[in-house]
């Protein structure tokens, strides 16, 4: 089974990412079920704007989206800005808008039987209503959004200090994402086993 984690952080490498270090405890749960696991940091990459799957010459966005297509599991990591998804989370749901029209070989739309979680970092109140936005672009997209699929961490409200500077909050963000990653495996182990059809003409 592969995962594929895209860290929204609006940092580029090697900046250190708040996001990349709550993303890595639910990777390390992901490789405890025996998951093998990709990781994308977004912010590095060109990704154009658009809603192609290929926006032409010096586009990044094909390789993820190969990334996308080998993956069953997909977690989807973004810090709070103004109480919303970062602009990268954004750019790249925009991105796969276009496999609203991709199909596999039996008619389903590509993102049926693979399942997504949300994991979110920030010092503001705001993280459910991140994850919920993630959380419904994935679904309208053609993901199983498992219960439980999200961990967190946020001291909010108000600035404050990041989740590398602070180990307050840590035991349950780790706790909630080890639940995370074992409802996302369980998840895609079942979708594997009992597919979803195509949709009804």
């Amino acid at each position: 089974m592969r995962a594929l984690v895209i860290n929204c952080t609006l940092k580029p490498s090697p900046q250190p990412s708040n996001t990349e270090a709550l993303a890595a405890t639910v990777i390390a749960a992901l490789k405890g079920h025996g998951a093998e696991v990709d990781v994308v940091r977004a912010v590095d990459l060109n990704l154009k704007p658009g809603v192609e799957t290929d926006m032409g010459d010096g586009d990044d966005w094909p390789a993820v989206h190969e990334k996308l297509l080998a993956s069953q599991i997909l977690v989807v990591a973004s810090p709070t800005w103004l109480g919303r998804p970062s602009s990268v989370a954004q750019r790249v749901l925009e991105r796969m808008d276009a496999m609203l029209g991709e199909t596999d070989d039996e008619g389903r739309p590509v993102a049926y039987n693979r399942v997504a979680g949300v994991l979110v970092t920030g010092n503001e109140d705001g993280a459910h209503h991140v994850i919920s936005e993630i959380s419904g672009g994935l679904a309208d997209i053609g993901y199983t959004i498992p219960g439980q699929a999200w961990t967190y961490w946020h001291l909010g409200p108000g600035p404050g200090p990041d989740f590398l500077d602070d180990e307050r909050g840590h035991d349950w963000s780790v706790s909630t994402g080890r639940a995370m990653a074992s409802n996302l495996v369980h998840a895609a182990r079942a979708l594997g086993a009992m597919p979803l059809p195509a949709p009804p003409s």
